[in-house]
């Protein structure tokens, strides 16, 4: 299985020349390779624990409340839906306390190329130099982040199918619509966190990066991948060594299934169309729910409710910094000048962020005859952000700017000097790479006639976040 592609290096790392099983000369590992590992599966074990305890209890105290009400209508009910869950949940959240190892939930290919990478070391330690000693106990922090994953996983699926029995077993009851549905969001939010979680596992450090570069060279590393990922585990491959076509046979091919199709149908082309388009239809439905839903592995966790997205964020997770650039003409008061801002945003909807910044305003003199540099004053923003349509968003917000030249800081604690600015307008943000999206703004300024001197009251800024 193919690991990810790679990002940064770590050239402090002390590096010797070794050879692999298949003679080829490599470097060994960084010196913090292990380290960055086991501090990061480490910290997403206990952030899974974490949730998963919270969302337990919750599902815990709804259902004792749900308990409580029954009780009063039809005890034997009460008794006969309620008792055997609630202690279920019990048992679950208690076994939350135990360390526990277990497979690999399929599809986590980051893990499953680490854990193997880190088998692979097994025995090699001219690879891993004075950090070979922390090998045994980096792979017993992947193994037991596997247990925790594996543990969430039976958690949602256990939630998955109370929930519906619920809804069947409470349908001839009235007044509990707002509780099943308050336990479908618990479900939902605590398996869009726990995705959250695995996509932090993703992010590598420097000196694992560089880690993975240098096996992905190595020949016997490679070969090893081959016969011991999921894939390899799932097909087969392992045992058969090279003969891919010796692992898949049995499995049913495109052109078995085409023919078994024609054997149903016949050569009628009528139904045969009529199965295309019935096909057609299903998998455009199914492709719109994946693009609404494209975290969604089960159609048991589809929501009855309109998901908030930014829910699961952390207050980390929803901040955006970014920046822009303003340039001014000149005019008899003061030269051109450039304004160049730092900002960091709150994102508090999908389509929302407030934010602040500060700005400093750069005099590039009064025309190409005469180019100077100096320190022309110094700018507090405030902004909020919001999607209209597509990547047009509205913009607006207060500012204050201090636009004489500052000769000693002491001059900014007169306010006097200070001039407002109340924005509003339009911006369009477009994709620069995969972390980073640029912006141009076109504002208005309702204040800029008041201040003295007058400025032009239409800002253009140029920017980006990320």
């Amino acid at each position: 299985m193919n690991l990810h592609d790679p990002v940064g290096s770590n050239r402090t790392d002390t590096t010797v020349a070794v050879r692999d099983s298949s003679s080829m000369k490599a470097p060994a590992l960084p010196a913090k390779y292990l380290s960055q590992v086991k501090q990061k599966s480490m910290h997403v074990e206990q952030q899974v624990n974490r949730r998963a305890d919270k969302a337990l209890s919750r599902l815990l105290r709804q259902e004792k409340k749900m308990k409580a009400r029954l009780w009063k209508v039809d005890s034997v009910a009460a008794g006969n839906i309620f008792s055997k869950s609630i202690d279920s949940m019990g048992s679950l959240k208690a076994g939350l306390k135990n360390k526990v190892t277990g497979k690999l939930p399929l599809g986590n290919s980051y893990l499953d190329s680490l854990g193997n990478s880190l088998k692979f070391l097994e025995g090699k330690s001219e690879l891993l130099g004075a950090s070979k000693g922390k090998l045994a106990g980096v792979t017993g922090n992947i193994e037991s982040l596997q247990g925790k994953l594996q543990q969430a996983e039976q958690i949602k699926a256990y939630i998955r199918e109370h929930k519906k029995q619920l809804k069947e077993q409470l349908s001839q009851y009235a007044g509990f619509t707002k509780d099943l549905q308050k336990i479908n969001k618990e479900a939902y939010y605590y398996g869009q966190q726990i995705n959250e979680y695995k996509s932090v596992l993703k992010d590598k450090k420097k000196a694992e990066a560089k880690a993975m570069e240098l096996l992905k060279k190595m020949p016997a590393y490679n070969d090893f991948l081959r016969k011991n990922s999921q894939l390899a585990s799932l097909f087969n491959l392992g045992a058969a060594g090279n003969n891919t076509a010796q692992s898949l046979e049995g499995l049913q091919t495109r052109t078995q299934v085409e023919q078994m199709i024609q054997q149903r149908l016949g050569n009628d082309p009528g139904a045969r169309q009529a199965v295309s388009q019935q096909m057609d239809q299903a998998r455009s439905q199914l492709n719109e729910l994946k693009n609404k839903f494209p975290d969604l592995d089960n159609a048991g966790d589809m929501p009855d409710f309109k998901p908030n997205p930014m829910k699961t964020k952390s207050f980390l997770q929803r901040l955006e910094f970014g920046g822009n650039i303003q340039f001014q003409k000149s005019n008899r008061y003061f030269p051109t000048t450039s304004d160049i801002a730092g900002q960091v945003g709150y994102k508090f909807h999908k389509n929302g962020t407030a934010g602040i910044g500060a700005s400093y305003k750069l005099g590039m003199g009064t025309g190409w005859n005469n180019i100077a540099i100096s320190h022309q004053g110094v700018g507090l923003r405030s902004f909020v952000d919001w999607k209209l349509k597509g990547t047009f968003f509205v913009n607006g917000g207060f500012e204050q700017n201090y636009v004489s030249t500052i000769a000693h800081a002491d001059q900014l604690k007169d306010w006097k000097g200070w001039q407002g600015s109340a924005l509003l307008g339009i911006s369009k943000k477009y994709k620069v790479s995969a972390k980073m999206k640029g912006n141009i703004m076109v504002l208005y300024d309702f204040l800029a006639k008041r201040n003295m001197p007058s400025t032009s009251p239409i800002k253009l800024r140029i920017g980006y976040n990320f």
